[in-house]
């Protein structure tokens, strides 16, 4: 499945947050917190620009959940369709994606890492197999390691290092290696960088 494979620090720069959620953005960040370029330190971010502060914020939201353009706007098609704030629904399909349950509980470092567990195989939902990190999870859906990932040193350094606190609609259960989506995620679960109304707007026009 195509995915961003570019450079995640300047992209991180440019949009003004460490997308990526890694170490190395967060020192380029604290180092450079100004956007990439000759003219990065005189550029104003948005420069007054409506339409630029909207790009903005959509490029934020595809890149911290990890989607290109086609699948973020079949994404946002759907949100439309859906009754409630089109905006927050968006957010909400994008948050219920398997690898960001699975950065969610913890056992990733970053959504990319836990794309790759997802796409590796290590991860079960309701005790199948699921390697489609787009696959989206339901209320009432029991997401759990794999017999190969509990075993792995990567994600129990995880578990023992993040202690991420788990977000109000998932539970945690079988000792952390498992976690129940036990309702769907409301906006004040979503801690993500993003203004979504932006994004309606951009999509709006």
């Amino acid at each position: 499945m195509a995915r961003y494979t570019g450079p995640k620090v300047r992209v991180s720069r440019r949009l003004g947050t460490n997308i990526f959620e890694n170490e190395k953005g967060r020192k380029a960040m604290e180092r450079r917190p100004f956007p990439p370029g000759a003219h990065g330190r005189t550029r104003r971010r948005n420069s007054g620009s409506e339409y630029l502060a909207q790009m903005q914020e959509k490029q934020k939201a595809k890149y911290i959940y990890g989607v290109l353009e086609r699948q973020f706007r079949k994404t946002y098609d759907e949100a439309i369709r859906l009754q409630g704030p089109t905006g927050e629904i968006l957010l909400q399909l994008l948050e219920q994606r398997l690898d960001n349950v699975v950065y969610r509980a913890g056992w990733a470092s970053s959504r990319p890492q836990a794309r790759q567990f997802v796409n590796h195989g290590l991860i079960q939902v309701n005790g199948k197999r699921v390697d489609i990190p787009s696959y989206r999870c339901q209320q009432g859906d029991v997401v759990s390691l794999g017999p190969k990932a509990q075993k792995m040193i990567v994600i129990q350094h995880n578990i023992d290092v993040l202690d991420r606190s788990l977000v109000g609609w998932l539970e945690q259960g079988d000792g952390g290696k498992a976690v129940t989506v036990r309702s769907l995620p409301q906006r004040e679960h979503i801690d993500v960088p993003v203004k979504e109304s932006l994004i309606v707007e951009l999509y709006s026009k």
